[in-house]
Order: C-alpha cells, then structure tokens, then sequence
C-alpha cells in the first residue's frame, strides 16, 4: 500500500496519495514539534482565531510538497484563505490542508493538535491523512481501508493496524470539543441518554470514532471544510458517515454559500457504520 511519491500529473493512485500525504505530515509534524518546544508568538486572524509559526511553516512544507508532486491539482490551505489566497476553480479534485488543527490545543500546551491533509473528490472526502505529533498517533484512509499507527520520536512510522467504525455499542461514547462546546452540543448528547462523553480538540474526534474508541461526534458549532476533510475521510474509509442535521452527506468545496462564507460547515454529525 506504500511507496514514495516524487511527481504525480494527475491524482490517479489513492494509495501512492497516502503515502505522500503522510510524508509530508510527518515532515510539517516535524516542524510543528521544533516550535512547540522552543515557542512562539501568537497572532490574531481578522476572525481573531490564534496563529502560530508553527501554523505558517507548517503550511508551507506541506504546500510545496502538493504542488511538486501534483502541479494541476488545486490546493485549498488555511492560512493561505486567510491571506486572500485561493483557487478560481477547484475543478473535480481538490487538496484541503490544515496545517496545524487545535491551534489553541498547541498555544495552550494541550497535547490534542493535528495535522491535515485531505483529497476531495467530486465534493467527498476520499483520501486523508491525521497526524497528532505530540502523542505520535497516525491515522490514514483511501476508499475501504483505514489504518492508524504510531510514530516515534524519531518521526519512523510503526505498528500499523486496520481500524473500523463500530455499530450497535450501547451505551454511546459521544466525542465532543474540548473547546467549541455549545449548548446545542449538550442537549444532543442528553438526548442520548446515559452516553459517555470523551472531550479531546481537533480533528481527532473524528478519528475516535473511526478506530472505534468512539461512536458518535456531534459539531453544532462553527467549522471550515480543512478542518474536517482529513478526519472525515478516515472516517468514511473505516466505515463511518458525516451528515448534516437533515441526513445527507456533508459536502466539501462549498462556494457563493447565501448565509456563509466559501468553505463553512453546516452543523453536523460524525458517527459509526
């Protein structure tokens, strides 16, 4: 399933995909590592949102990565939106890159930040990669197989294993936001009655509930696409759905939305087969 990638025309071999997503996770991870010990400034987005080096370099590693080994394929980053920065047209396929996801897990010296790469085809998430530096998790999924493995500090991956969504666990252990909880959020879980409730940041909640440690992730806060496209797919590679409150699949490469900016999220909710 594995190989290196040096240039790829065309997004043609889902699995020659992940392994370039993860060599370039590992490599922003990397980096993301370096800033986390030495620290750093923080700044303020026009939405006051936090950024960090850690973000800015990040970004940049996996960016130019992309676009070496798949100059036609469109890229949609964070920090490059926040700069103004983005495709006219995102075509059929498209990258969605989180640099550095739980930027205040990372400001506030929580463990729980990740790194995103996501590849959306015709508006679904179909190959991801999550990297959680700081605690050295690696999750991966391409249409019917998911993995998580660990990764050392020396940044060498081992121990992969296959990971599915669960189905039928009762009671519920519902993964919610260590810190975009909403009142929404809490009167979802109580409707479940008697779920146990497991908080962690970024994206991986989703992953939670892909390698069955979770079962259902509800979002009725505010979201952008590079977010959630990475974690999403592992998801609906081991097994999962992501839909919005009136069932239907979430969609990626949301533009001209009449109530939302391009790239904002619904609310909605992540769970097992």
């Amino acid at each position: 399933m594995r190989r290196t990638v040096t240039t790829m025309a065309a997004v043609s071999d889902d699995a020659a995909l992940v392994a370039l997503f993860e060599r370039l996770a590992l490599e922003a991870g990397r980096e993301v590592m370096r800033v986390y010990r030495e620290g750093c400034e923080v700044d303020r987005k026009a939405d006051a949102s936090p950024v960090t080096e850690a973000d800015r370099k990040a970004e940049k590693i996996i960016l130019a990565g992309l676009r070496a080994a798949c100059p036609h394929v469109p890229c949609v980053a964070e920090e490059e939106v926040s700069a103004g920065i983005v495709p006219a047209d995102l075509g059929a396929e498209f990258f969605l890159i989180d640099p550095l996801d739980g930027t205040k897990e990372f400001v506030n010296r929580r463990t729980d930040f990740t790194v995103n790469i996501a590849l959306v085809r015709n508006g679904v998430p179909q190959v991801g990669v999550v990297f959680a530096p700081c605690t050295g998790k690696l999750y991966s999924g391409l249409p019917g197989h998911a993995e998580a493995a660990e990764v050392d500090a020396d940044f060498r991956v081992a121990d992969r294993r296959p990971i599915a969504a669960r189905q039928g666990v009762k009671p519920l252990a519902v993964v919610a936001s260590r810190s975009h909880n909403t009142p929404e959020t809490e009167a979802y879980i109580a409707s479940l009655g008697g779920a146990e409730i497991v908080s962690v940041g970024s994206s991986l909640k989703f992953c939670l509930v892909a390698g069955a440690e979770a079962d259902v992730y509800p979002r009725f806060g505010r979201t952008m696409e590079w977010d959630t496209a990475a974690g999403d797919a592992v998801l609906r590679a081991a097994g999962g759905v992501t839909v919005t409150l009136d069932g239907a699949p979430l969609r990626y490469g949301k533009r001209n939305q009449p109530d939302d900016a391009d790239f904002a999220n619904p609310h909605f909710i992540a769970k097992g087969r």
